[in-house]
């Protein structure tokens, strides 16, 4: 769950955006594109992964209209220990029940035309296990041409937007994820 948190997607929809005065869309690439997750746990500190399903966003940097969606496989989450995946699929995530995890991207802050780095804030609607919650992701984007490279880190309070806890009573965790996403996508003007 936690790792669909990694909702990375919203840090991806972020990139695509400061190059160029006119709407552009940009399509992002999940082959290439790595939501990273991290759990701090009082033995130890789980990380993990998941997978980019699609992503698209149209953005206008004069103004800083933006719309657009990322999608995650909610069981795409990727700890490299199954038995801890197939418990996170069934009663955390429920990925039965709730299949994917979204980014609907609605705002972008600090859009300003750009040479090679920028700093700015995607804001938008991120749905997981069910329930939709406002996320607001700090990027640095680079764009080449074309391309558009960006990377993002945010927390995803887990427990606190309904999710179960996986604590024991021997093993805690913290009650919070941390995602960082590094996304690359190409424009299409």
């Amino acid at each position: 769950m936690r790792k669909s948190v990694r909702v990375w997607l919203a840090g991806v929809l972020c990139f695509a955006p400061v190059g160029w005065s006119q709407q552009m869309a940009v399509d992002f690439d999940p082959a290439t594109t790595k939501i990273n997750w991290s759990l701090v746990g009082n033995v130890h500190t789980t990380h993990g992964t998941f997978q980019l399903k699609q992503g698209h966003v149209t953005v206008n940097p004069a103004n800083g209209e933006i719309s657009g969606e990322l999608v995650v496989a909610a069981n795409s989450g990727d700890s490299e220990n199954s038995a801890r995946d197939k418990r996170m699929n069934k009663e955390i995530l429920e990925t039965e029940k709730y299949p994917e995890i979204r980014f609907r991207v609605t705002k972008l802050e600090g859009a300003q035309p750009l040479k090679n780095d920028s700093s700015v804030r995607v804001v938008g609607q991120f749905t997981i296990h069910g329930a939709t919650h406002e996320l607001s992701v700090p990027l640095q984007i680079t764009m080449n041409g074309n391309d558009v490279s960006g990377s993002g880190k945010f927390v995803v309070p887990f427990v606190d937007w309904g999710m179960k806890d996986p604590s024991n009573f021997l093993f805690k965790v913290n009650k919070t994820v941390e995602v960082e996403v590094v996304a690359t996508g190409h424009v299409k003007r």
